[in-house]
């Protein structure tokens, strides 16, 4: 079965945050959240070797999704299709298990609807053989899209390309997140701890020793 995600070329990345404005505008995201969120690491270290970079980061397709697993209405699914995480708004009953329960901090409360939402990987796009809105919008062409079983997919050549010393996942806590994030010494040192933004998420992404 297709495993779909995106991949994101670090070096490569802008933090110009269009693809969060182009998530916000295809999917409608209520004023306030996030589906797609660019978070800042660092700055970390002693001039002149210091590490600051973008990160972007949305749901990450984790093979062992911990939202799916402490949902009890089965509102967070896994698609039989397309394999991809989702949620059925119509089931959810707001109890944010789910968002307690992911690492990364990556689900919004829609206020208005009182139910849980997050990215889709723009499936109303790519069922239609296009590509997500923040993939198509990135204007440094940092971002990909693909199944990672596809060797001839965009994510598997552009990983194909580096070595697995470049290659990156946020923490793994036995979910095992599918997003892969390239990032080589021309950027810094790659620090995979997230935690959870708080609102307003104004604070720089927390690395490991602060």
């Amino acid at each position: 079965m297709a495993h779909n995600c995106i991949v994101v070329n670090l070096d490569r990345c802008t933090g110009c945050f269009s693809c969060e404005v182009a998530c916000k505008m295809e999917n409608g995201v209520a004023l306030g959240e996030r589906w797609s969120r660019v978070l800042t690491v660092g700055p970390v270290g002693e001039y002149p070797n210091m590490t600051r970079y973008a990160l972007p980061t949305m749901c990450q397709q984790c093979e062992d999704a911990p939202c799916v697993n402490v949902c009890p209405t089965g509102a967070s699914y896994r698609d039989p299709k397309t394999n991809v995480v989702l949620v059925n708004k119509e089931q959810c009953i707001g109890c944010k298990y789910c968002m307690m329960a992911c690492p990364y901090g990556v689900r919004a409360w829609n206020k208005e609807e009182k139910c849980v939402e997050k990215c889709t990987l723009c499936g109303q796009l790519t069922s239609q053989g296009e590509l997500p809105a923040c993939v198509k919008s990135c204007a440094a062409g940092a971002r990909f899209y693909g199944d990672l079983d596809d060797p001839n997919s965009d994510v598997s050549k552009e990983l194909a390309k580096y070595s697995d010393d470049q290659i990156h996942t946020l923490q793994d806590v036995g979910n095992h997140p599918a997003t892969h994030y390239i990032m080589t010494d021309m950027v810094g040192t790659w620090y995979p701890r997230i935690k959870a933004p708080e609102y307003p998420r104004t604070d720089a992404y927390p690395v490991d020793g602060e």
